[in-house]
């Protein structure tokens, strides 16, 4: 008997609904928001109104693609954290409604958790353990993945995330929001060796990343050699291609160098940074030199999407694992299981 989930993802500034049937992606819509692009990041109040205007039509849309009503449902599910408190309210919202309503259970899922299995979306059979690297904007985190449900903290950033770190260069370089993008696009026309900056904790055993420095670095370069404007032209280009550099070289060798002392034959990259072109380029380098297996996500579910959370929300519908009409949207995650919080969710992925 074919079984079908709703899923709904509103965590930051992507609107996303989906349908999974039978464990396979029956449909995916993303509505993003472009209202912050002038404002340089993510103004919360705004996603949540953004949020409540594009939520029906997302789930109309979701249910119409996948050629499928309402009463087929067999559960909803919805992220619950970490994430922008007003986002996850207006999903959180919608799910609990339309359980009430359909007399269907409610499943929660952890945003981060979804991001960390998304890579098996495409590839279901996958095969464990394998090393997660989850870049995005409010997030860098190297996970063992053992299981579906059961994957441990490595490390994480002990200041700015990955995508932050982009996106706080691309604003130094004078460029738009997201920075992520426009570094991507701008570095291919550079020469990523023109300019040395730092790879932070590049010697440190542990599995911890750090961007500061380097974003402290490339402020330092701009007050000394463009006091007045940001550069232009190949310095820009050579600028934004050995910035970029710098940020794939420690995702990359910290990835990688976990996967082999650890004897773990595989390494995913999973996120919104984890669509840049470089970062994919390089990993699968690295990792096959290493002996490595490596799998990337596809762009489309590297940023925010409702797809992610249908794939962990169809192994909790198997499993039973419903959760109460009382749960409420949480900001934060809960600990690790080795006791080191995840990250908050900060600007767009």
């Amino acid at each position: 008997m074919t079984r079908t989930l709703l899923a709904i993802e509103t965590s930051c500034d992507e609107t996303s609904a989906a349908i999974i049937r039978d464990g396979a992606v029956s449909s995916l819509v993303i509505a993003s928001q472009i209202d912050h692009d002038s404002w340089g990041g993510v103004v919360p109040e705004l996603a949540s109104r953004a949020h409540l205007r594009a939520i029906g039509p997302a789930l109309r849309r979701a249910l119409e693609e996948a050629n499928a009503e309402l009463g087929e449902l067999d559960a909803i599910a919805v992220t619950i954290e970490p994430g922008l408190i007003g986002s996850l309210l207006v999903g959180v919202n919608a799910a609990k409604g339309l359980a009430v309503g359909l007399g269907r259970p409610l499943i929660e899922v952890n945003h981060l958790e979804a991001h960390l299995y998304s890579v098996l979306i495409d590839e279901p059979d996958l095969a464990f353990p394998y090393i997660g690297l989850v870049v995005s904007g409010g997030h860098t985190l190297l996970y063992r993945v053992d299981a579906i449900d059961r994957a441990t903290l490595m490390g994480s950033t002990r200041d700015d995330a990955a995508g932050e770190a982009f996106d706080k260069g691309a604003k130094l370089l004078g460029l738009g929001y997201p920075g992520g993008p426009e570094i991507d696009r701008i570095a291919a026309d550079g020469n990523p060796k023109s300019h040395q900056f730092p790879r932070g904790l590049q010697s440190d055993p542990a599995d911890d990343f750090s961007f500061s420095g380097l974003k402290t670095s490339l402020r330092y370069y701009l007050r000394d050699h463009h006091p007045d404007a940001p550069p232009v032209g190949r310095e820009l280009a050579d600028l934004c291609a050995s910035y970029q550099e710098a940020i794939v070289d420690a995702l990359v060798s910290k990835t990688v160098r976990a996967a082999v002392r650890d004897g773990v034959p595989t390494v995913a990259a999973v996120g919104g940074v984890s669509a840049n072109s470089r970062l994919r380029a390089k990993l699968r380098e690295a990792g096959e030199a290493a002996g490595l297996g490596v799998h990337v996500t596809r762009p489309i579910y590297s940023t925010d999407n409702a797809a992610m959370i249908g794939l962990v929300g169809w192994h909790k519908l198997a499993a039973g694992a419903f959760a109460p009409l009382t749960t409420v949207a949480r900001a934060s995650t809960v600990r690790s299981s080795r006791g080191r919080k995840h990250q908050k969710k900060g600007s767009a992925e």
